[in-house]
């Protein structure tokens, strides 16, 4: 299977750089971003990423306002939000705009790479969904699962 590409995007730069080391030593390609005008940039020239971690308190555009912006442009991308400032109301927030999860720093970071493999997951299966409806009227059952299987296996 591809490795997974994460978006990282937080205003604490010293954060940004430690947590990007981690989760490459554990498999993951890692871009970042230091605002949400960023991280909207990066999306924009990368349509490989796959699951954006997400500050919720940046300078300028915060975590809810860029995950509005980001599910608009980009519903299937996955976006764990990580921060060390939640409240229940930016918590049910950022669930209702579409974040998969929202987890508090410090993080262990075993449960936000389970969290981030959960996401990465989830989006494959949507794609595939998505795939098979756009696929149905031109091809059989068996041809389908054949092509189906080899996409998910790279």
């Amino acid at each position: 299977m591809a490795p997974t590409n994460l978006l990282l995007v937080d205003d604490e730069q010293s954060f940004v750089e430690i947590m990007s080391q981690r989760l490459r030593r554990r498999g993951f390609i890692v871009a970042y971003a230091f605002s949400g005008q960023e991280a909207l940039n990066r999306l924009e020239a990368d349509d490989s990423i796959d699951v954006v971690i997400l500050d919720v308190k940046m300078p300028g555009m915060d975590g809810i306002e860029t995950i509005r912006m980001i599910k608009k442009k980009r519903p299937l991308v996955k976006i764990i939000m990580l921060t060390g400032h939640a409240t229940v109301n930016s918590a049910i927030e950022a669930m209702k705009l579409g974040a998969f999860d929202y987890l508090m720093k410090p993080c262990d970071l075993d449960e936000l790479v389970f969290k981030v493999k959960e996401a990465a997951n989830r989006k494959r299966i949507d794609e595939t969904k998505i795939l098979e409806t756009r696929m149905k009227p031109y091809i059989s059952k068996r041809d389908k699962d054949k092509i189906i299987s080899k996409i998910l296996d790279s």
